[in-house]
């Protein structure tokens, strides 16, 4: 790719420089999402170089927002240093995001680390069918661009309580009249398919309050691979469970069921990603790409 710099794993794992962070195999095993896979091998040969790396952009941005607040002779603000995290469905971006959010707080122990997602700025399944965008959910239509614009405005001007809406995945919808909450933390992690996609024109873009932001990446047979190991096991986990999206779908036709997801992976989620998610890799800080097994065998850092 070009204005990126590709390390493979080996010469990437050799950059950390603590190993004074553990995380044990039962902690790996309630991060990780349903069909992830992520071992404490990962955590050395990955993420301990990764928190390095992120470090060297934390220490800028505190030193920038010193020098500014001096030249400026204004008082400095508390804002946080905010972490995009993109990809495809089902590629592990839930993991990712998760595994940062514990190694952050253990590497900075008197800092706060929130993690959010992008689903709440999804419309609510009534509103979408309104709009007549059901079949196009998770299309950069069917969020709320607007309204992520100014929540990540109102946190990047230090506003004590910032509020957002909050998604189920076991009702696949926004939940009514509940919120999540960012009271200022030291550091934001957002992930979600659409953090690096250019809104429309005269909104802001989403991706200039992030202060580092990384893409998960895979080839498509892969992430297809994944999404549909995914759904079985959700049928299965859901199937004695009637209020959870996936309960008819367990206890109907398997093959019926395997169909749908499969024209859902064809007709949405693979268009999603070819038209809109993949084009925004090329603006992300750094990309872990994975090969066969969610195993992440290469890393490309941008050069500008």
């Amino acid at each position: 790719m070009k204005n990126f710099t590709c390390l493979s794993r080996q010469t990437w794992a050799k950059l950390g420089k603590t190993d004074a962070i553990k995380v044990t195999p039962q902690e790996l095993a309630e991060l990780k999402s349903l069909g992830d896979v992520l071992s404490p091998q990962d955590v050395r040969e990955i993420y301990i170089p990764l928190l390095s790396y992120l470090h060297l952009f934390y220490d800028n941005l505190n030193q920038l927002q010193r020098e500014r607040t001096g030249f400026l002779q204004i008082q400095p603000r508390k804002r946080p240093f905010i972490i995009g995290i993109s990809g495809s469905v089902a590629v592990g971006k839930s993991t990712t995001a998760r595994l940062l959010q514990l190694l952050l707080q253990r590497f900075w122990p008197h800092s706060q680390v929130h993690l959010m997602t992008t689903d709440g700025f999804l419309y609510s399944n009534a509103e979408l069918q309104r709009r007549h965008l059901m079949e196009r959910k998770g299309f950069p239509e069917s969020y709320n661009m607007q309204l992520l614009a100014d929540f990540l405005t109102d946190v990047a001007s230090s506003k004590e309580d910032v509020v957002y809406p909050l998604y189920s995945q076991s009702l696949s919808d926004i939940i009514p009249g509940k919120y999540g909450h960012v009271k200022q933390p030291d550091v934001l992690i957002i992930e979600g398919i659409n953090t690096l996609q250019l809104p429309e024109n005269g909104q802001v873009v989403t991706s200039d309050f992030f202060d580092f932001s990384i893409y998960i990446d895979a080839a498509e047979n892969l992430i297809e691979s994944w999404f549909m190991n995914r759904f079985v096991k959700l049928l299965d986990l859901n199937k004695d469970d009637p209020t959870n999206f996936y309960y008819e779908w367990a206890n109907g036709p398997r093959e019926k069921a395997l169909q749908m997801a499969e024209e859902t992976w064809q007709m949405v989620n693979l268009v999603n990603l070819r038209e809109y998610i993949a084009p925004t890799k090329s603006r992300a800080n750094l990309i872990l790409h994975k090969c066969t097994g969610h195993k992440i065998d290469s890393i490309y850092l941008r050069d500008y």
